[in-house]
Order: C-alpha cells, then structure tokens, then sequence
C-alpha cells in the first residue's frame, strides 16, 4: 500500500477548520485535523508546501517512521505549526490502519480502558446571577462537571464569557479586538463567584475553572488556595508555562488540582511540570502535540506520576480531533476528564461522526479508524473567512497575557 494523493481542505462553517485528507492506491483514505485556531493558514501553507510533497509514496502503515520523518527530519523541530502539521498526517495514518484492519482506532491503542468518557461542559455568564443559571442548565442536563466563567464587576468584558447571548467564540474579528484586564478585580470576585455555586448546587457537581495564562505564580497560589474551601476540580492555565517552574511555587501553596497544556506542542514542554508533580492534569491536544503517536508517550510519561489527561475539545477543534480524542480516552489508563463544547448544526453538516454523547458522558462508535468524515462537497460552500484571537491590555494600557 501507498500514499497516492494527500489534500488540504479548509472551510468556515461557522469557524474555521483545516482537514487533511490522506488517500492510498488501494483506495483507503484517512483524516486528519490541522487547524491552529487564529493561524490556520500557517498550516495549511506548512502541508501544502513541504509535508505533502514529501507523503506521496510513503507506506501509510509506518506511522512510526512517517512521525519521526518529519519531526526529525524537520530541523526546525517543534512549534504549533509544524506541530499541528505532524498531528493531521499521524491521526490520518492512524485512521487508514483502523479502517485496513477493519477495528476502531481504540482497539488499535489497546482496547478500552473504562464504559464510558465523562466530560465537563462551560457555564459562562455575564454576571454572577446568569452564570449561576448557566451552571443550573449544565446540572439539569446531565453534566457531572462544568466548568464556571463569569464577568468580572467593573470589566467590560473577560475570557469565556459571550456577548449578547451569542455561543462564545473568541476568533471574533478579523484583525485582534482589544480587551482590559484587571488582575485586582479578578481576584476580588473569583472566590464570591464559587462560594455562590457552591451555596447553590452543593458539592456534588464537579466544577472547574480557566484563568487562561492571566496571572503570575504568586497571584495564582494566591487564588488557588482562596478556592480551597470550594473543592474545584482544576484549576487550569493559571500562568504561562513557558517557566515550568512557576508551577513549584503555585504547587507549594495551594492543594487546589493544577490543569495546564492546551497549547502544549511536545512532551518536552511539561516534562518538568510532570516529572516534578506540579500539575495534576495535562491538557496537551492531539490536534497541536503531534497526534496519536506523540500523545501517546506523553500519558505514558505522566502516569508514571499520577498525572491524568484533560484534552482540550473546544470549538476551534473539529469532529475530527474529537473522534480520534474520544478514542484515545476511551483506552488511556490515566484518563481524568474530555472538555466538551457542542458544534454548531452547521459545523457538524460537514462532517459525519459516530460517536456519541449523553448526559454529560461521551462514548466512541465502532466504525473502523476514528470514525469521522468530511463532506468535502458541502465543505466547498464554507469559504475560508480570516478569524483573530484577541488581545489583552492592562487598564493602564500594558499589553498583557490573553
């Protein structure tokens, strides 16, 4: 069997999605997930140019060879580029020999490692009083965990939180919009915030929280053991990870779970943070660290520490990411949680999946491979329409962490 054709599909509906698509002589094909939320050209321009060339021809069932191929035969190793890249021909490959050998991706990894996936959904409100009815719907519909977001008293706008009842979707302008933060205000609310869940919805439903890289190690051990007495189930992206150490002195004051990882590319980027135990959840994605095959190594490593996966499975993530998570979680030994925010209707018109979801709890479907497909037809009416993160500012002006 051979690579005979590789394809770079890229369509909006709704957002923007990069598909790469891994075709054989025997008619077999495969898909991969490459979008870089805020960047998807950059990757698309990293296939296109450098990495499809370089497939044709290549025997799809050495997927360990391909990955090392252009990870180490890439001397610019790393980066989410070339990172995202890796990780759509490696879940496309991983997709092929799923769908050759006739099983789901999750009988390839080892089979199943539990029933069922749990999940944590977002409850995200203006103020305090919509977002304790936001986390009240999550309950009612089943969700066994949410993850808790809320304006901040005196800011007009913050991470996670929609605008005028619209689904939150930050990529909300074509070039960055600006927002003002305030660590003080923040800080100041967060502990109000979860004392009024708590009070409200008890301790039975497990509640997590992003600060989304926005503090320093101080403020966030500061903040973790504020939240103590609430019980959070994480704690996620408290401060940048660029310094792992920041984690020891977060860790060293707070027993409040520490989650981090989303941007992660390799396991190279919380190699410390795991083998030191600073963190209790690593969130590296299979879309952005390389796929399957690097994802992998990297759960390996962090259950020899007790360190469980969290994917991050938000909307700049497609169903095909979501797939070949699912299918990861469903085997993982050190599984801890899978964020879940729904597609939209539309999104999910221009893909097919089967897996499926019920009162908070994901389970993969059985179809060979990862179970996921692209319309590439209706794909075509979605154009590319550039999308940009925000920025963040302090009120005094300072270009800060978003």
């Amino acid at each position: 069997m051979k690579i005979i054709d590789a394809k770079v599909i890229v369509c909006s509906p709704g957002r923007n999605f990069v598909t790469l698509k891994i075709v054989t002589d025997e008619g077999v094909y495969g898909i991969g997930d490459a979008t870089l939320n805020g960047r998807e050209k950059s990757v698309v321009s990293y296939l296109r140019d450098y990495v499809v060339p370089a497939l044709i021809g290549k025997d799809p069932h050495r997927i360990e060879d391909i990955w090392q191929f252009f990870y180490r035969g890439a001397y610019w190793r790393r980066g989410p580029v070339g990172m995202t890249a890796l990780a759509a021909v490696d879940v496309a490959l991983w997709d092929i020999k799923g769908k050759v050998a006739g099983l789901p991706l999750y009988q390839l990894l080892g089979g199943r490692s539990r029933d069922r996936i749990m999940t944590y959904t977002h409850a995200n409100g203006q103020c305090m009083a919509s977002t304790l009815e936001a986390v009240g719907q999550a309950v009612e519909a089943g969700y066994k965990a949410v993850r808790v977001q809320s304006g901040i008293p005196g800011m007009a706008s913050t991470y996670g939180v929609a605008k005028d009842g619209h689904k939150y979707e930050p990529a909300d302008a074509d070039l960055p919009s600006e927002s003002v933060w305030s660590t003080e205000k923040y800080l100041n609310f967060m502990p109000e915030l979860f004392d009024a869940v708590r009070s409200k919805y008890g301790f039975d439903v497990h509640l997590l929280h992003d600060v989304h890289h926005r503090l320093t190690p101080i403020e966030a051990a500061r903040l973790g053991k504020e939240l103590e007495p609430f019980k959070l189930f994480w704690l996620e992206d408290c401060v940048p990870a660029e310094n792992q150490e920041s984690f020891r002195l977060i860790r060293e004051h707070t027993t409040t779970p520490l989650a981090v990882g989303e941007v992660f590319n390799s396991v190279h980027d919380c190699r410390e943070l795991i083998q030191n135990q600073y963190i209790d959840y690593i969130r590296s994605t299979i879309a952005h660290a390389g796929g399957i095959t690097q994802v992998r190594r990297i759960a390996d490593f962090a259950a020899l520490f007790n360190v469980r996966t969290g994917f991050h499975g938000a909307t700049d993530l497609s169903p095909v990411c979501m797939g070949a998570a699912l299918h990861f979680d469903y085997w993982v030994p050190n599984f801890g949680i899978q964020e879940h925010m729904p597609h939209s209707k539309e999104m999910e018109s221009v893909f097919t999946f089967d897996y499926t979801f019920d009162k908070g709890f994901f389970t993969p479907g059985e179809a060979p491979g990862h179970g996921v497909d692209i319309d590439e037809k209706l794909a075509s009416k979605y154009p590319y329409k550039r999308a940009a993160l925000p920025v963040n500012r302090l009120e005094d002006g300072t270009l800060w962490n978003w």
